[in-house]
């Protein structure tokens, strides 16, 4: 007897696809209304009226350039730059590195409860005095690397490329060893290459994670001077303390004290998600198959 395809298989009705076309605008236009809301505050003058309740009927870019003729706002985002920009590059590193060699615990002495170790950390933390201790000790407060050295491996990272190293054919490596290739150029030359996409996946990962780095700031950085710019939005926009260090004098009445909040959260955001349609592509192989093993 003849069998049939799963229902999930089959293509669509008429009706089902419209259903899902307008589920998916749904979507789109409750994830897209907030972000366009602030754009627009930013740009409102004083005394323009909105249409729909959220177009200016004028326009003005005074609060970026108040906020950006300032010192602390342009300091904040070199600062989150700089810390993205390290941290990622330092956290791919050694992710990868620490990967590879967990996928070889048969060769490696100890390498298996090195393995154990990293499993556990995914399920107990040591918690926030003891990290904070841990990070005095060692004489990294109000220092950049307190925001880096303590989140520097992710254990989840680490098993998505572990699990992807372990998808590449055995073959390939066992041949190059055959032709004198040594470990390190078995990485370099054939893991590395083949996982661009699951690195690409871990490197957005852990993009986002320092961008985005609002706690550690606040507990490791006392130094204003040495604050991202998530640590200063929090500051301006969401606590709403005084704008007057950040405010051009110039401007000083040509903008509203919401329009330079709202400036702040989109220069908080567009940087790193810009980020984000370079990566795209890779994250359904990346990330499927670096999750899934076997």
């Amino acid at each position: 007897m003849a069998v049939g395809r799963a229902p999930w298989m089959e293509k669509p009705g008429p009706i089902t696809r419209v259903l899902k076309i307008l589920a998916i605008v749904l979507i789109v236009v409750l994830m897209l209304y907030p972000f366009a809301y602030v754009v627009f505050a930013s740009l409102t003058p004083p005394g323009a009226t909105l249409r729909f309740g959220l177009v200016p009927s004028d326009w003005t870019f005074g609060a970026y350039r108040s906020v950006l003729a300032g010192r602390i706002i342009p300091r904040a985002l070199m600062v989150s730059v700089g810390i993205t920009a390290v941290g990622t590059v330092l956290s791919v590193v050694f992710t990868t590195t620490l990967a590879y060699g967990l996928t070889r615990t048969r060769e490696i002495p100890g390498s298996r409860p090195v393995l154990y170790i990293v499993l556990f950390t995914m399920l107990f933390g040591a918690g926030l005095i003891p990290n904070f201790l841990l990070v005095k000790q060692l004489g990294l407060l109000d220092s950049y690397w307190a925001l880096i050295l303590p989140t520097l491996i992710s254990a989840f990272n680490m098993l998505v490329v572990r699990n992807f190293f372990l998808q590449i054919p055995q073959e390939l490596t066992d041949s190059a060893r055959i032709d004198g290739a040594s470990d390190l150029q078995v990485f370099l030359k054939i893991m590395l290459p083949l996982s661009k996409a699951v690195i690409a996946v871990i490197a957005l990962f852990y993009a986002v994670g320092y961008w985005n780095n609002f706690f550690n700031a606040l507990i490791y950085i006392q130094d204003t001077s040495k604050w991202p710019i998530q640590l200063v939005l929090n500051t301006y926009a969401v606590q709403g303390s005084p704008i007057s260090q950040i405010e051009n004098p110039n401007a000083a009445g040509s903008v509203t004290p919401q329009a330079i909040q709202m400036a702040i959260v989109v220069l908080a955001t567009v940087p790193i998600l810009c980020v984000y349609p370079f990566a795209q592509r890779f994250f359904t192989k990346g990330v499927l198959t670096g999750a899934i093993k076997g």
